[in-house]
């Protein structure tokens, strides 16, 4: 990857995939360098929340502008879970949407040609062959089942595999964990989908990014160990990156001061920022050292925002 010297990017919404099938096209937003070539596509699944248009390619611009600036081409779509959309709530597979979430993703990668075309600066200058993955809360269950996680379809109790073997990396923030005695009776009620994960197949490398005081519960019992399920019950290789004192917001990743993040602190978001896209460039560049220096600097700060683990079985 030709990273850019010059950090700056252009950000282009809506670009709109024909979706026949789909309740409405589906939307997206593409930022990149305006220089560079050969760019990694990162697609970047929003979560829900409370507000209107954060769960909408209008959201997370702190990670998006970053990641962009650093040499990646962002893909966002809006799901049909964003409230947004405002969708009839019968419409199938609501209130979620959560099979097509990850079905959105793959719809992104068959129409690389369709974007590269709407947006005349992008022409010629995505890599295809390294494509990765990263989503928050919601996105993050998206993002995992993309990269291997197998779900039971609480409807009619098959087994939904949807991983994309396009995808070489992915980063799960906040990400939910496994199911049973672990959700509450709200989430057994109402999202049933999230009951049974079964982690085990999800191969591709990944970095599962949690905050050690995410107690989230609306959705577990259990507390904030319940986010780092994706990474105990998968495979390796994978990373935990474990935030001090951080909530759901993980510092403010869905936007710039909006009243949704409990825990603003822009050193810890500084830090994902780092980190994700130190994990990112190495993953998908074999050789590159970047993910290794930035968790040596990480372990040799007096007083760090967090820590590191990682497994390679």
């Amino acid at each position: 990857m030709n990273a850019p010297t010059n950090p700056a990017v252009l950000s282009v919404s809506p670009v709109v995939l024909s979706a026949p099938g789909r309740a409405v096209d589906l939307r997206i937003r593409v930022s990149a360098p305006l220089t560079g070539d050969d760019l990694p596509v990162l697609l970047l699944s929003h979560g829900q929340g409370h507000s209107n248009h954060l769960s909408s390619l209008n959201g997370y611009a702190p990670l998006a502008h970053h990641w962009a600036a650093q040499g990646f081409a962002v893909i966002q779509p809006t799901h049909l879970s964003s409230r947004s959309l405002n969708l009839d709530p019968a419409t199938p597979g609501a209130p979620m949407f959560w099979r097509s979430r990850a079905e959105d993703m793959s719809r992104v990668l068959d129409g690389l040609d369709a974007i590269e075309a709407a947006v005349p600066q992008l022409r010629g200058r995505l890599d295809p062959g390294r494509v990765a993955v990263a989503g928050h809360s919601m996105g993050g269950h998206t993002a995992s089942m993309l990269l291997g996680t197998r779900v039971t379809d609480p409807l009619d109790g098959t087994v939904v595999d949807l991983t994309e073997p396009r995808i070489k990396a992915g980063v799960l923030l906040a990400a939910p964990g496994g199911g049973g005695d672990s959700v509450t009776d709200f989430v057994a009620e109402n999202y049933s989908f999230m009951a049974g994960p079964d982690f085990s197949g999800m191969r591709t490398p990944t970095l599962v990014v949690v905050g050690d005081k995410d107690a989230a519960t609306h959705l577990t019992v259990r507390g904030p160990e319940w986010f780092t399920d994706p990474y105990v019950h998968s495979p390796g290789p994978k990373s935990l990156l474990t935030l001090f004192d951080a909530e759901h917001g993980l510092g403010g990743i869905s936007g710039y001061d909006v009243a949704e993040t409990t825990d603003e602190n822009p050193d810890r978001v500084a830090l994902v920022q780092r980190l994700t896209t130190a994990y990112l460039r190495s993953a998908l560049y074999a050789g590159d050292p970047a993910w290794r220096t930035a968790c040596e600097a990480l372990a040799a700060d007096p007083d760090p925002l967090g820590r590191v683990e990682s497994k390679e079985a």
